[in-house]
């Protein structure tokens, strides 16, 4: 170690960064200093091992990297549970990924290599899994379970440290019809882009689910909305880890615009929620981030004032498109992956062991 000491610390970082993930976790414990390089989000972003997009056919997941190029690797079926795919929905969690199966759940980490299989409840049946969150305690995942006609749906937590489910009902709500879009999972909080179906415009809002108290809450507004329900892109994200993205593309112009929150993201109170125009691209070339065979939406970060999308054509073909400087600035085309309409999301790289 004391001759580590004496090379210039971007010299370290550079080694580092060519250094497996899984060495990095029992680096943690070298120094304070190489603990905190490793919570440090530009650092895990420009690690030679990175990747930001999963994607997932009938058979193969990929991994996809863009730092500095776009590389596309499949990723091994050394995974309990995904043995055979099936797999309904992958979410991203902030750190870690949820793959929702028909019969259960992977909690995975696919840069550690690191999985667990969720059994699902016994006593409800077509349970679909939200995500993953956590408070003061223990990791939890949530998951819906249809009810009864004229009820809402039945929300079950599983706690990783008691090895349980525990039901909550829903509370009931002000805002009636509401229509549920996408979710994503902040500091341990879930958040969803939520619309009435009886409002015209659409009138868009945020709503919450806090793991500690089991309670949904109207948590903020969001800065637009869209003209068309299925054919334009509304997709919450998280910036810089504490902050939320919204990304909006008109169905008729093309016209993309990403907006961010000026400030963190305290999950206790929305009421200090300031959003900000943050990129408009509005030029020609623009391409469909909707496509309007299954309407899927795309998946997307922020990196370095560039905008990274992966969406599908109505082709089922994946596209990986890098924006900046109000311009598209390339599009790649995924050839590798050959079934049609892969299920794809961002990937956050961590070090956060699988619980």
């Amino acid at each position: 170690m004391a001759h580590l000491q004496n090379l210039p610390w971007e010299l370290i970082e550079e080694i580092l960064s060519r250094v497996p993930p899984k060495s990095l976790v029992r680096f943690r414990t070298v120094s304070k200093q190489w603990n905190a390089l490793f919570d440090d989000k530009t650092f895990m972003n420009n690690h030679k091992m990175t990747f930001r997009f999963i994607l997932a056919t009938e058979s193969k997941i990929y991994s996809v990297s863009i730092h500095p190029m776009i590389v596309v690797r499949e990723l091994p079926f050394g995974t309990p549970g995904l043995e055979s795919l099936e797999i309904d929905n992958l979410v991203d969690c902030n750190e870690l990924l949820l793959c929702d199966k028909n019969n259960g759940a992977v909690v995975w980490n696919p840069w550690l290599g690191q999985s667990s299989w969720i059994e699902p409840s016994l006593k409800h049946s077509g349970m679909q899994f939200e995500g993953i969150g956590y408070d003061n305690k223990s990791y939890k995942i949530a998951a819906s379970s249809p009810q009864t006609r004229n009820k809402d749906d039945l929300w079950t937590i599983y706690d990783f440290a008691y090895d349980v489910w525990i039901d909550h009902e829903p509370e009931p709500d002000d805002d009636d019809s509401v229509y549920v879009e996408s979710v994503v999972s902040l500091n341990g909080t879930f958040y969803w882009v939520c619309s009435h179906d009886e409002t015209v415009p659409l009138c868009y809002h945020i709503r919450k689910f806090d793991f500690s108290s089991g309670l949904f809450i109207r948590f903020c507004d969001l800065p637009c909305g869209r003209n068309h329900h299925d054919s334009e892109a509304l997709v919450l994200g998280v910036f810089r880890g504490d902050r939320f993205s919204l990304l909006k593309q008109c169905m008729v112009t093309k016209k993309i615009e990403i907006w961010v929150t000026e400030k963190k993201i305290n999950h206790e109170d929305g009421d200090d929620v300031v959003w900000m125009n943050f990129m408009t691209f509005s030029s020609p070339n623009l391409p469909d981030l909707v496509e309007t065979v299954t309407y899927t939406k795309p998946s997307y970060f922020i990196q370095d004032k560039r905008l990274v999308v992966c969406s599908c054509d109505n082709t089922g073909h994946a596209w990986i498109y890098i924006l900046g400087d109000n311009k598209l600035i390339s599009k790649t085309r995924i050839d590798c992956v050959v079934d049609p309409w892969p299920l794809h999301c961002t990937f956050v790289p961590s070090l956060v062991p699988v619980p």
